[in-house]
């Protein structure tokens, strides 16, 4: 017992040293504009953008591959950032940008009569924003939801739609007025005929 104990030690500490030698050794260094492009993306992993998490997508934009715009839940804010670190002289990343439509914010929305609670879509949902358990009916934290679009790919019953955000203390805000309100119009000047 003593000998097996003494050799699974030993064995696992030649292993553990042989490990730590070749992650020095094969050690790669990421650029540091992929760790600052990474801090400026939302961090939820939801995959629509088409890579494989924000890193992916992040290393995508270092190297050129991907348009600042490619982060729909981050949206034009995100880009705007993006575009400052990616492309400091303008150009390609400004015209991404121009593009993208000033959108409103969209959330997941559960229709409860069609849910089953099989429970595919709160597994796949990268902020937790889905709230059930099997078998029982779920809802979405709207405060939560980001908008990727994944819990609707899998639902089987296609219970769940996108909506845009509805208006809370939190989020509502006065919309812009519209050009010359609030100018005082100018007096008439001029001889009576």
């Amino acid at each position: 017992m003593i000998a097996a104990a003494t050799s699974m030690t030993a064995l696992g500490l030649g292993l553990g040293l042989l490990l730590g030698i070749a992650a020095r050794r094969f050690h790669v260094e990421t650029p540091p504009v992929v760790d600052e492009i990474e801090a400026v993306l939302p961090g939820t992993n939801c995959g629509a953008c088409g890579f494989p998490g924000c890193r992916g997508l992040a290393e995508a934009l270092a190297e050129g591959a991907a348009p600042v715009s490619a982060c729909t839940p981050g949206g034009r804010d995100v880009a705007l950032q993006l575009a400052g670190i990616v492309d400091a002289g303008g150009g390609a990343s400004d015209l991404a940008i121009g593009a993208m439509a000033e959108t409103e914010a969209l959330v997941a929305f559960i229709f409860e009569d069609h849910c089953t609670g099989c429970g595919k879509c709160f597994k796949r949902c990268p902020t937790d924003a889905i709230v059930g358990a099997a078998k029982q009916i779920h809802t979405v934290v709207m405060d939560a939801c980001i908008g990727c679009d994944a819990c609707i790919e899998v639902c089987p019953t296609e219970a769940i739609v996108t909506r845009s955000k509805p208006r809370t203390l939190s989020n509502w805000y006065w919309d812009k007025p519209p050009a010359g309100f609030g100018q005082i119009p100018q007096a008439r000047t001029g001889g009576a005929a």
